[in-house]
C-alpha cells in the first residue's frame, strides 16, 4: 500500500493555512466593495493634466503625425520641407508646406515647442 506523501498532521496544518488565508482574501474582497462593483482609490484620482509638445526642427513623422488634423502624408511633408530648406525659422514657415494653411497652423500651434529667437541663432 502506498504512503501519503504528508502526514495527517501536516494536512491539517497546510488545510488550516489555506483556510485563513482564504478568509483574509473574502475579507479583502468584501472591504475592496465586494460584488458592487465600487471604485478603487486609483480610479477615483485626479486625472493628471499633460501637454504634448513636439519639437518641429527634430520630430520625425511618426511624432508629427500626432498633431492635430495632421497624419502620415502631411508629417511627411513637413519633414521633407524641413530637410530642403532647412530648419523652420518661425511657425509661419510651415504655411510653405502644401496641405497646411493658416487655420490647421493655429490648430497646431499650442502643440508646438517655441522655435528659437531668429536673432539668437548663430550663422548666415
Amino acid at each position: 500500500m502506498p504512503r501519503p506523501l504528508l502526514k495527517p498532521t501536516e494536512q491539517s496544518t497546510i488545510a488550516t493555512v489555506v483556510a485563513v488565508l482564504l478568509a483574509v482574501a473574502l475579507v479583502a474582497w468584501l472591504v475592496a466593495g465586494g460584488r458592487s462593483g465600487r471604485l478603487i482609490e486609483v480610479d477615483e484620482a485626479e486625472p493628471v493634466p499633460y501637454e504634448f509638445l513636439v519639437d518641429l526642427n527634430s520630430a520625425e513623422w511618426p511624432e508629427l503625425a500626432q498633431l492635430p488634423e495632421i497624419g502620415e502624408i502631411l508629417a511627411r511633408r513637413i519633414v521633407e520641407t524641413r530637410e530642403k530648406n532647412g530648419p523652420f525659422r518661425t511657425r509661419e514657415d510651415l504655411l510653405e508646406v502644401s496641405g497646411i494653411g493658416r487655420v490647421k497652423l493655429s490648430r497646431m500651434s499650442p502643440h508646438l515647442l517655441p522655435l528659437p529667437d531668429e536673432r539668437a541663432v548663430a550663422g548666415p
